[in-house]
């Protein structure tokens, strides 16, 4: 009797094991509906549609204003059949030669399909979708390879910003940088030597790509200038704008700012190039001010035109004291009632937390700029750094050494 339990419960055992392995199918049909379902509808909400349907309209519009010449708000003086002939072969010529010519084919084969019968024509429908498939997805794929080369470019130029807090001496770099488009035209660099520290914050006109190159080009200059002549700010600006206008072509301009804080000690030197004026906060006084200098953006003007608009400061920074750099993105971020965030906003914030750490204030901007723009878009790049002073070592050591000294002598 006792084998025979054992060889029933040992036979279950075999039987359990293999109806468990088996699977449901009609369940697991289910699970991949729903696993699709959930992927093709990821990210499907109501207010981000409603934004994907503004950006496209917007870029319709654009396309529009551009395939028939016209400027946003002018008056059209052209025919309606006219504007519609344009806008067609504005977006035809777009297509390379063999799409152009896939997707007359498809247009031919619907033309046959429906004014003709027969067996040719009935073929030519199925034809005809299946060739418009066959075109969009091979401009999606055309779209993956761009964006992963946006993506590749991307990650480049984010390799080539400096770390997002950086201590050098007494000095404290605490930078933050966020792109409207999935490359940006900002640029911040901090380069150190065995004279100083140079900090160099810069907006590129225009967004995307091309901002993007040219912000990669400006720092290579910059580099190559502070590598072999240790310049100033205000001759670091005078030979980036010769560079800059070098190209009769180039109609890029450039906004920056340019600090030079010496090794020694001594007072900082600023450039501002038609750029945001800084921020400065000084411990002493418990107080704010903005630092305006004069001068105009580079490549806008001749060297000899720059130069005599440019103007250097000299800056008595102390220990304690924070410097706010930032491009005009910051203050123009927008919310969904198109109110910009404004300098004024930025100012009251850095009267009241001036008196923390870097990362501190940086933290304490980016949450602001955030609850403020309620999740909209950013319009353009933003980009800022805080630059803290600390006291030098040498002079706390001194201070602890003193210190040590009046306790003994009084003890």
């Amino acid at each position: 009797m006792h084998s025979n339990r054992s060889t029933t419960g040992h036979n279950l055992s075999i039987f359990q094991i293999f109806f468990m392995s088996l699977k449901n199918e009609t369940r697991q049909a289910f699970q991949n509906t729903r696993n699709f379902y959930r992927e093709y509808t990821k990210g499907m909400t109501a207010e981000r549609i409603g934004k994907e349907f503004q950006d496209d309209s917007r870029r319709l519009m654009e396309l529009y204003y551009d395939a028939v010449g016209l400027k946003p708000g002018e008056k059209e003086k052209k025919q309606p059949p006219v504007r519609v002939f344009k806008l067609l072969s504005s977006l035809l010529l777009r297509l390379t030669p063999a799409r152009r010519l896939a997707l007359g084919f498809s247009f031919v084969a619907f033309v046959i399909h429906f004014l003709w019968s027969g067996p040719v024509a009935a073929l030519m429908l199925p034809l005809g979708i299946l060739t418009l498939v066959l075109l969009l997805l091979l401009e999606l794929l055309e779209k993956s390879d761009v964006m992963k080369e946006i993506d590749l470019a991307r990650d480049i130029q984010i390799s080539l910003l400096p770390g997002s807090n950086i201590k050098h001496r007494n000095l404290e770099f605490a930078s933050f940088a966020s792109t409207a488009s999935e490359v940006g035209g900002d640029y911040v660099d901090v380069v150190n030597t065995d004279e100083g520290t140079y900090y160099v914050i810069a907006d590129v006109s225009g967004k995307g790509l091309s901002a993007s190159l040219y912000m990669v080009r400006l720092q290579a200059l910059v580099h190559l200038i502070i590598e072999k002549l240790k310049p100033d700010p205000k001759e670091l600006f005078l030979h980036l704008n010769d560079y800059i206008k070098s190209g009769k072509k180039d109609k890029t301009f450039v906004t920056a700012c340019a600090a030079f804080f010496p090794a020694d000690g001594s007072s900082v030197k600023m450039c501002r190039a038609g750029h945001n004026p800084p921020l400065l906060y000084q411990a002493s006084r418990d107080a704010v001010s903005e630092l305006r200098s004069s001068g105009v953006g580079l490549g806008m003007t001749s060297t000899g035109v720059f130069k005599e608009h440019l103007k250097q400061l000299s800056i008595n920074m102390q220990p304690g004291d924070n410097l706010l750099f930032y491009t005009d993105g910051l203050t123009e971020a927008r919310n969904p009632r198109m109110e910009q965030y404004d300098e004024h906003r930025l100012r009251d914030l850095f009267e009241l937390y001036g008196s923390l750490h870097a990362t501190t204030i940086l933290s304490k901007i980016q949450i602001a700029v955030e609850e403020f723009i309620e999740g909209e878009k950013l319009v353009d790049d933003i980009t800022f750094t805080c630059v803290h002073m600390h006291p030098e070592k040498s002079k706390i050591l001194a201070r602890k050494q003193s210190k040590d000294l009046q306790q003994l002598t009084s003890g």
